[in-house]
């Protein structure tokens, strides 16, 4: 088993790193060869993530019922097909932001069918003991692509420009889809005859949301991606256009995230041992509140100072609070129902992160990135808030629930 999760963990780890480049790439590409304003901007971040709100139900029956790794396979070959898209139309001259929207829109609909798999298959190659140790190093991987991608791809794009600096991000997706290859089928019992779509769906739905501690949670998770996603959309757009920032800057400030990604994973273990998964839970929501709140203040290198610090502390407590999150819902799901538990807190949780995306991006061009970032700080303040109204409160563990208390799954 520990050579399967290396190969699991080794393409993932490859694909993110491409991603991560391409995270840079992309809106630089929209915003220095396209002139794309602050809504299209917006439209942009919220193509990126919208596939959860159109598919994200679905997506935990079709991976439930469907050949898990061809279904991968799949999503990454679609995704570099869309990436190599883009150098291809610029070199033709016909590149559009709309081009770029129905890239994202593709690369979202495949991301959703990945994501939903691999936090499925996760469970299967490590024992419980080991979840959230591994969740942490995925996680921890995850920063480290995020602190070294948006650095190298800032500096690539500086050096090549942004369209071909994308090329990167579709030979990652190749090289996933080769080592994906390697991995085993997962084995199961398949009945006679499957229950309806729609059935599937409710009772997945029905289980996360009457959940007296997975609810909360998910809705917590929902908040701080509101705020992810109108980061997402502005982030760029604030540090070219209102602080003034290079491209190769521009990816530096950006691997902050990264960075407090990176300490969050490497804390969370000590974090929830000393205070508890649910103590660290609340924690973690107050300290997102203060990072947002740091993120949008001063001009000059005092505003980029403070992007940095401020990325970096919002992204230890949102780090925090999906490890915890996530280890929770693996142990706690029956298994039959955990691809359509996890594809129900993505697609309410990651659904959010397109609206947040679109809201940011109507709001800046009426206001400004920086006024539109401080509004946003409301949002994040919803972290902590709904743990708190939750019986998470009184909780030193989320195990500490007793089983006895959960309503039954209503088939």
């Amino acid at each position: 088993m520990a050579s399967v999760f290396w190969r699991w963990w080794t393409a993932g780890t490859t694909s993110a790193v491409g991603s991560a480049v391409g995270a840079v790439a992309l809106p630089l590409t929209a915003l220095t060869v396209l002139d794309a304003s602050a809504f299209e901007m917006g439209v942009i971040a919220a193509a990126s993530y919208v596939a959860w709100i159109v598919i994200g139900l679905p997506a935990g029956v079709i991976v439930q019922r469907l050949p898990m790794r061809r279904l991968q396979i799949g999503a990454d070959l679609a995704r570099a097909a869309a990436v190599t898209s883009i150098p291809l139309a610029w070199w033709t001259g016909h590149l559009t932001v709309v081009q770029l929207v129905v890239v994202a829109l593709v690369i979202s609909f495949a991301n959703v069918v990945f994501d939903v798999a691999n936090s499925t298959f996760l469970p299967a190659i490590v024992s419980k003991e080991q979840l959230q140790s591994r969740n942490s190093l995925t996680s921890g991987t995850h920063a480290t692509t995020q602190l070294g991608g948006p650095s190298v791809g800032g500096l690539v794009v500086q050096i090549l420009g942004a369209v071909p600096t994308l090329l990167v991000d579709a030979v990652s997706y190749l090289v996933s889809a080769l080592l994906l290859r390697t991995l085993p089928e997962r084995r199961t019992e398949a009945p006679d005859r499957w229950p309806p779509v729609r059935a599937m769906i409710r009772e997945g739905w029905r289980f996360v949301v009457r959940h007296p501690v997975m609810g909360p949670c998910m809705w917590a998770a929902t908040a701080a991606n509101v705020v992810c996603g109108a980061q997402h959309a502005l982030y760029a757009l604030y540090l070219v256009r209102e602080l003034h920032a290079e491209p190769g800057l521009v990816g530096i400030l950006l691997a902050a995230d990264g960075v407090g990604s990176l300490i969050g994973a490497a804390l969370t273990n000590r974090i929830t041992a000393r205070l508890g998964t649910a103590r660290a839970l609340i924690a973690a929501g107050f300290v997102a509140v203060a990072g947002a709140l740091v993120v949008p203040i001063g001009a000059g290198w005092q505003g980029f100072v403070a992007f940095a610090v401020g990325n970096i502390v919002f992204s230890i407590g949102v780090v925090v609070l999906s490890v915890v999150t996530r280890t929770y819902r693996q142990i706690a799901s029956p298994p039959d129902l955990l691809p359509r538990v996890m594809a129900t807190v993505r697609f309410v949780s990651w659904g959010a992160i397109p609206i947040g995306g679109l809201v940011a991006g109507a709001l800046a061009g009426v206001l400004s990135g920086r006024v539109t970032l401080f509004l946003f700080v409301a949002a994040a303040v919803c972290i902590p808030l709904v743990l708190l109204a939750s019986p998470v409160r009184h909780l030193r563990d989320l195990t500490d629930h007793q089983p006895e208390q959960e309503l039954v799954t209503v088939r």
